[in-house]
């Protein structure tokens, strides 16, 4: 539950715009990197300081400033200040418990996505949130780790692929959020696989391992759906409303990103459905055996009333009992008892509840 409630209270009592980081501190310390180029120049640097990029943005190159490590306020202020940054803004790129947005300033736009992984061993969706902001001719992205999945967009950007030198940041931002939505298709993908494989599982078996571990994976399901469901909706206004950082030829891409959106959600509700079905079914299956078990053992019980019945009367301590001297009561006594059970098979087998 702890990825539903962030810990806000951090800032209990603290000014609008203070920069506390609330989450994780994945990395020791901060790395920025950058790309600046045109269609026919690019430059690369790795490790670079905020000297480095002081003329970044002065150009009419194209810049994409990437900031992995969102915990030292230092860092994150010193942005702000070379790229006119709200405090506000800042104050939500160190609060990790954003959901994805988009807000319009005067000089920039601010973008919130989540980045997703899922991890097949514990069956769980891991979130980083990333952070986009969008000028007339740069792009600064923020992140909580080192690793993510834009090394294709990289590739594109060192060699030249594609469309992507010749457009302009807008674009680069939407190549970012692509890269992004199109890992949601992988997760979709390893989801689907997991639950084809507990689908054989719990067929060939009943254990209560299998359905606790189809509630689990409807739990990240519910999560996925809420992060991509976000997506979605600022994707809409993106595409429709008038934002003026976006070209008219890039709000086409837009367009198809929000089309994947939509087609991520359709899979996680059908998969949420089977899972539901699944779950269903295991616990209908798990009645069935217990009602089983159930009706053996009233029959068991049921044969064993009569017999009970005849060993209470024989076991009474009374002298005048006339059977008691008898040498033949003995093995009448299980006769009887045998007549009895059989007589009581014959009955249930011909009622077929046996």
């Amino acid at each position: 539950m702890k990825r539903f409630t962030k810990e806000t209270y951090k800032k209990s009592g603290m000014s609008p715009g203070s920069l506390i980081h609330i989450g994780d501190k994945k990395i020791e310390q901060p790395l920025i990197s950058f790309f600046n180029y045109d269609e026919a120049n690019c430059m690369e640097k790795q490790d670079a300081s905020m000297e480095n990029i002081s003329p970044v943005n002065t150009s009419d190159l194209t810049a994409w400033i990437n900031i992995n490590g969102i915990h030292d306020a230092g860092v994150i202020e010193a942005i702000g200040k070379h790229y006119n940054i709200h405090a506000l803004t800042l104050e939500d790129i160190m609060h990790t418990g954003q959901r994805p947005k988009v807000e319009e300033f005067e000089d920039y736009l601010y973008v919130v996505i989540k980045m997703l992984t899922f991890e097949e061993g514990q069956d769980k969706i891991h979130s980083e949130q990333v952070s986009f902001i969008l000028g007339d001719n740069f792009l600064v992205s923020f992140q909580e780790n080192h690793g993510d999945v834009f090394d294709a967009v990289r590739e594109r950007i060192r060699k030249a692929k594609g469309r992507i030198r010749k457009k302009k940041a807008d674009y680069l931002l939407y190549a970012l959020m692509d890269a992004i939505v199109d890992n949601y298709f992988l997760i979709l993908e390893s989801l689907g696989d997991r639950i084809e494989s507990l689908e054989e599982e719990m067929l060939g078996t009943s254990h209560q391992t299998t359905l606790v571990t189809l509630h689990n994976i409807k739990q990240e399901l519910i999560f996925f759906r809420r992060q991509v469901w976000h997506v979605r909706d600022f994707l809409n206004v993106l595409e429709k409303g008038d934002k003026p950082f976006f070209q008219e030829s890039t709000t086409l891409f837009l367009r198809d990103l929000h089309d994947h959106t939509v087609q991520v959600i359709d899979a996680i509700e059908s998969y949420r459905d089977l899972l539901t079905g699944m779950q269903d079914l295991s616990l209908s299956h798990t009645s069935a055996r217990m009602n089983e078990v159930m009706k053996i053992l009233t029959i068991i019980s049921t044969i064993f009333i009569p017999i009970t019945f005849l060993a209470g009367v024989y076991g009474m301590n009374f002298k005048l009992m006339p059977e008691i001297d008898k040498p033949w009561a003995y093995p009448a006594f299980w006769l009887i008892v045998i007549v009895v059970i059989l007589g009581m098979v014959f009955f249930f087998r011909r009622k077929k509840w046996l």
